[in-house]
């Protein structure tokens, strides 16, 4: 008896049996169901909530949604028709302005409700919620061009855009979106000549728990990491393509802590694939090339598929979607159907808006 309890022992401690390894899947095709399609719509922001339902904002100031719950425990639609007439009985679109008409590229939503952010000057930062649609943020600096947005949580949240000094413009809030807050530059790392970000996608900012990534790009392509949501920074070089106005990373996704993923190249060179494709083990302080010289060419969103530890990502862009089930060392061609930005619901199915539609993807082995 004392043996055999020995022996279960040791084999506990050294793992007996057989040992279970992650397999990654490979898929080999994409159905595209396409939820709307008008060659009005441009759609570079786009979430879920966790449910088969998105919220997009457009570049034509239109905020709309299926089933997406804009206000944080209601199902709210802003469903009043201006304009042109492009409504169905499960999308719906609103303007949200007089005179101005914001190019949307940033969208998030939290509890509090959901949140878009125009570009260039005038930046418009609203908060919608149930009853209300509000202005809580406005900047009008002429070199105001706001990039991307996220939140740590319900409370915290952070944007990011290009210089208007010295240094990336970064606001944030700690108070559900309420109010927002422009970081000075001396709490922030000095940006290089000509280094800027790419409001492709609104995937510029990675978060995983407190930590935080931004991709800048341009002329000069880094890291800005915050381990403690945006009250210190680093910055850390990357490999990717640089040295041009319309070079660098455009995208960045991180699994985990350590694992990240970001992809870009020269939208005005998008076979070029030589340098565009880029990931890191520890955290975004080394970053190695990948794919080198091998497509993707030029792609101006990259997500992590969920549940797939770290193996499985897809890359997207207007020359179509890719696939990459080794961490991103080799890719394969799924789809020739363009888009701009995409959005995981499931280890299987994703939604991705472009100009034109917004589609509903599925992948399959």
């Amino acid at each position: 008896m004392r043996f055999f309890l020995l022996m279960l022992t040791i084999c506990f401690f050294f793992s007996c049996g057989k040992k279970e390894t992650f397999k990654p899947r490979d898929f080999s095709k994409v159905e595209i169901e396409y939820l709307m399609e008008d060659s009005l719509l441009n759609v570079r922001a786009l979430e879920i909530d966790g449910k088969d339902s998105f919220g997009f904002a457009t570049s034509n100031g239109e905020i709309g949604g299926k089933d997406y719950d804009w206000s944080g425990g209601t199902i709210y639609r802003i469903d009043s028709i201006i304009r042109d007439v492009r409504e169905s009985a499960s999308l719906s679109f609103r303007l949200i302005h007089d005179s101005i008409v914001p190019n949307f590229r940033s969208l998030a939503s939290t509890i509090k409700g959901g949140f878009v952010l125009s570009i260039e000057s005038p930046s418009l930062l609203y908060k919608i919620s149930k009853d209300s649609i509000k202005l809580v943020y406005k900047e009008t600096h002429p070199k105001t061009f706001y990039d991307s947005m996220d939140f740590w949580n319900d409370e915290e949240g952070i944007a990011i855009g290009d210089p208007t000094d010295d240094c990336m413009s970064i606001i944030i809030t700690r108070d559900g979106g309420e109010t927002w807050t422009k970081l000075s530059c001396d709490e922030l790392p000095k940006t290089k000549d000509g280094e800027a970000a790419f409001a492709a996608s609104d995937t510029n900012i990675a978060i995983v728990g407190n930590h935080t990534w931004v991709a800048t790009g341009g002329k000069a392509s880094r890291i800005l990491y915050s381990p403690d949501k945006s009250k210190t920074w680093e910055v850390f070089d990357t490999p990717i393509i640089q040295g041009k106005e319309t070079t660098g990373m455009y995208s960045i996704d991180f699994y985990d802590e350590l694992h990240g993923f970001a992809i870009g190249g020269d939208y005005t060179k998008p076979d070029e694939n030589a340098a565009n494709k880029i990931r890191t083990s520890d955290g975004g302080r080394t970053w190695e090339l990948v794919a080198e010289s091998q497509n993707p060419g030029y792609r101006s969103c990259v997500q992590y598929i969920p549940n797939s530890k770290g193996k499985e990502l897809v890359a997207i862009g207007f020359k179509g979607i890719d696939y990459s089930n080794d961490s991103g060392y080799s890719w394969k061609h799924l789809s020739d159907e363009g888009f701009y930005t995409i959005r995981f619901l499931n280890d299987s199915i994703a939604y991705a808006a472009g100009k034109g539609r917004i589609s509903k993807l599925t992948f399959r082995e």
